[in-house]
């Protein structure tokens, strides 16, 4: 799995060469951060531009010379990756309510990373007053990925590649449970320079750096290979998850299930955190979680959701997030049409750097009115467009 999955010279190339084309560019603490780029991966393969301000977030074109109160922070669906600049639910959503809001997104990163870029950017001029945590249903396991680019690239391992392939996975900071301080643990990315990220375009040193990584082998054993679990155990009693790895007929499911539970309770962590910094710089935090056209097309269809265990801990938290999920199955009721039709509405299928499909600029606009109201009520003053 890991020679499958090592990275190759040719991408890491263009990463770290200012003067090649590539859509991001190496960060030894997230990872990587989003670089100017025109990609082919928009909607009808329509090529979208991405362009970003000195301070990194995503160009702001609607109200961009007044003062801004709003950071959006997440992963691509923050970003709007697959639509060019003005066709972000950002600008919709600011053009809407008559004042601007920051795009911090990057396509890819986890919640945990999301966080440390808010850490980041909320200590520079360009720190709000209202936050923007969007929270994408994959955003959980990501949080435990030392490099995400191993389970992602698995798929995709056969792939005929002749050019330099989009990273989205590079080594990153990451949050892993700690059995001996019986808490979860911070973790630095592997990568600290440049030649850290190139070593790893070398099989040997790929393999050395993850062949024991936890969550490796629990990815190992979702496959239906063969790792050690002993330590996956101990995390999984500690954080009170009921799982069985001992029997190998159930193995696949109950590791599939042990990394789901991981991630969850890993983002339970961070918020725990996040929150009680949020009160004390008197800032205001709105949670939106968003989903995958699999995820919506799996709940449209009658199954239940595979997120409850969260909502549950929000729940107990006092926390209202706004539910995308469940905003999509109001807006479908409108509809005589199959889920999967309705799906193809909103949005795109994955193309270059994307994983996962996103949000067409129909999809954008959508996801932006169905917030409207929630930020309208959050707002105060409230914004120009409703003073």
């Amino acid at each position: 799995m890991l020679a499958a999955t090592a990275y190759r010279t040719i991408d890491i190339e263009a990463v770290l060469d200012p003067s090649k084309t590539s859509w991001c560019s190496f960060d030894p603490e997230l990872g990587y951060v989003p670089r100017n780029v025109v990609l082919k991966d928009g909607m009808d393969f329509a090529r979208a531009t991405y362009t970003h301000e000195p301070g990194g977030q995503r160009k702001m074109i609607n109200h961009a010379d007044s003062p801004c109160r709003i950071n959006t922070y997440g992963d691509s669906y923050t970003q709007s990756q697959q639509v060019s600049d003005d066709e972000s639910w950002q600008e919709r959503l600011a053009s809407h309510i008559g004042e601007p809001i920051r795009n911090f997104g990057i396509g890819g990163h986890s919640v945990y990373t999301a966080y440390r870029r808010a850490m980041r950017v909320e200590a520079t001029d360009n720190s709000a007053e209202y936050m923007v945590l969007c929270i994408f249903d994959d955003d959980h396991v990501r949080n435990l990925d030392a490099s995400r680019w191993i389970r992602t690239q698995w798929i995709d391992r056969d792939r005929p590649r002749d050019r330099a392939w989009p990273q989205h996975g590079l080594p990153w900071t990451h949050l892993r449970f700690d059995l001996s301080s019986g808490r979860f643990a911070e973790m630095p990315g592997l990568c600290k320079t440049p030649q850290d990220l190139m070593a790893l375009t070398r099989k040997e040193d790929f393999y050395n750096a993850f062949h024991d990584d936890q969550i490796v082998r629990l990815f190992a054993l979702e496959l239906g290979g063969e790792a050690k679990f002993d330590d996956l155990e101990a995390v999984a009693e500690a954080l009170r998850i009921k799982v069985n790895l001992r029997d190998p007929s159930t193995r696949r499911t109950e590791a599939a299930r042990l990394r789901q539970s991981y991630g969850f309770k890993s983002t339970e962590f961070l918020l725990d955190k996040l929150i009680p910094w949020v009160e004390e710089h008197g800032r205001k935090l709105m949670i939106v979680l968003v989903y995958s056209p699999n995820e919506l097309l799996s709940y449209l269809t009658g199954s239940s959701r595979f997120d409850e265990i969260f909502l549950d801990y929000l729940r107990r938290k006092g926390i209202k997030p706004v539910d995308i999920l469940e905003r999509h199955r109001v807006d479908f009721s409108d509809f005589k049409i199959p889920a999967q039709k309705y799906i193809e509405r909103y949005y795109i299928k994955p193309a270059a750097a994307a994983v996962f499909g996103h949000y067409n600029p129909i999809g954008n606009l959508f996801f932006a009115m169905a917030m409207k109201d929630d930020f309208v009520g959050w707002l105060n003053p409230k914004p120009p467009a409703y003073q």
